[in-house]
């Protein structure tokens, strides 16, 4: 599903027009993006948790020369469900 699905599957479930549903997950999106950008969790109860996990450097083989490559340090964004949603998908 994306994001033209779900606003309309939204816009039908609560009577609100396809633009106004696509304001509010644009801005949902934007704000939780934010949110993780100052490395703070951002919890939806029973839906999930977002926040920031932090990578360490390693080194790796570059597979058609076998050199070493070094992979720095990274933050990545993660999602961990929520024990609700978990329950709902199994």
């Amino acid at each position: 599903m994306n994001r033209a699905e779900i606003v309309g599957r939204v816009a039908r479930d609560s009577g609100l027009t396809k633009a106004d549903v696509d304001r509010v997950i644009g801005a949902l999106i934007e704000h939780v993006s934010r949110s993780l950008k100052k490395g703070e969790k951002v919890k939806l109860v029973g839906f999930g948790t977002f926040d920031v996990a932090r990578r360490r450097a390693r080194s790796v083989l570059n597979p058609r020369t076998g050199a070493p490559i070094r992979i720095p340090a990274r933050r990545m964004p993660r999602f961990t469900p929520g024990k609700e949603l978990r329950k709902l998908v199994k």
